[in-house]
């Protein structure tokens, strides 16, 4: 596939600066490109543009001196999407209907369009919607429902009464629904909760390779729609999270704890059990959240602080041994002198 520099303006909504009739065979990263591959540049690779051997560059409004022809975006990262789509686009391997291998209990509902690979299991009063792909291996309990063109991959466990929302894509190894971590403890030893409520997937979701999100006890553990979870993330039961959130790999979501739309929690952060995340609130990576946090604000640290004392604080400590030595100086020269009297 060969693209004019120009015709890929216009896909995006952007503008060539330089020669829109630059002929581009695809897409590569600035070590790898060649005169004939598009590079996506943002300002921490200004240096690695600059000897890289890419034709032309993706850019935002701020990198337009580059010494390249460029195609510009007021979003570049959009337009790498759609760039992506073009250049790479959707090939559908998997045919509608199911598997030999499959298990499909007879009150299960299948919509004909779907997809229900080898060796997977539908249990009794389970709907999958139209499009839905079910990829081998994977098991959907009880009275579960899948929305239309949501795809489920390999070896995911969906438990009982668990809903998934349309175009919903649920990677490799995800549990829906399990049982929360709730026991009633004394001296006696552990006595189980049993977790009767549900887990609820809502549209436009995607969940990263085994991560666990919980059922609820009583209730219902829900993730909000357009919500994006990486691999290996944890959401305790009880838990809600807004629609369009961003929790980043190892983080941990403890039980009953809300989160509001647009919430970013960043990578090995963990957020302590009934808290309230307002919305846009934002979360550094490495931080452990004590207390709710205000809409807008973004903190960091152990415990978790407003980022601007965090910053300070990181700063006072990286001075901490001067200062000790200036003490330690102080005081030699307060005794020498007391001596000295």
């Amino acid at each position: 596939m060969q693209r004019r520099l120009s015709e890929l303006a216009e896909l995006i909504g952007g503008r060539v600066q330089g020669d829109p009739e630059r002929m581009i065979m695809g897409l590569a990263t600035l070590s790898e490109a060649g005169e004939t591959d598009l590079s996506f540049v943002i300002a921490g690779y200004r240096k690695r543009a600059e000897t890289s051997r890419a034709g032309a560059f993706l850019v935002g409004e701020s990198l337009t001196d580059l010494p390249r022809d460029l195609l510009i975006s007021p979003s570049p990262r959009h337009g790498l999407a759609r760039l992506i789509d073009e250049f790479h686009p959707v090939r559908e391997t998997v045919e509608a209907g199911v598997h030999p291998t499959a298990v499909v209990d007879a009150e299960a509902k299948v919509d004909p369009t779907a997809t229900i690979g080898a060796f997977a299991v539908v249990g009794p009063g389970s709907e999958i919607g139209a499009r839905a792909v079910i990829h081998p291996h994977v098991v959907v309990g009880r009275a579960c429902t899948i929305g239309a063109a949501a795809v489920l991959y390999p070896h995911v466990v969906v438990y009982d009464r668990t809903e998934i929302g349309e175009r919903s894509i649920i990677h490799a190894g995800v549990v829906l629904g399990a049982d929360g971590y709730g026991f009633a403890s004394d001296r006696h030893g552990h006595t189980k909760l049993r977790h009767v409520g549900r887990t609820v997937i809502e549209a436009d979701t995607e969940i990263g390779a085994n991560t666990t999100i919980d059922r609820a006890l009583l209730s219902e553990t829900r993730i909000g729609a357009g919500t994006k979870i990486d691999n290996l993330v944890q959401v305790g039961h009880n838990a809600r999270i807004g629609r369009g959130c961003l929790l980043v790999s190892q983080v941990g979501i403890s039980g009953s704890t809300t989160l509001g739309d647009g919430v970013v929690v960043a990578g090995q952060s963990g957020v302590a059990g009934h808290l309230e995340l307002g919305d846009g609130a934002r979360v550094v990576a490495k931080s452990a959240v004590f207390k709710s946090i205000p809409a807008g604000e973004t903190v960091a640290g152990i415990p978790a602080m407003e980022v601007g004392r965090w910053r300070r604080l990181q700063a006072l400590l990286n001075q901490l041994d001067s200062i000790r030595r200036r003490l330690l100086g102080i005081e030699k020269k307060l005794r020498s002198e007391n001596e000295e009297d």
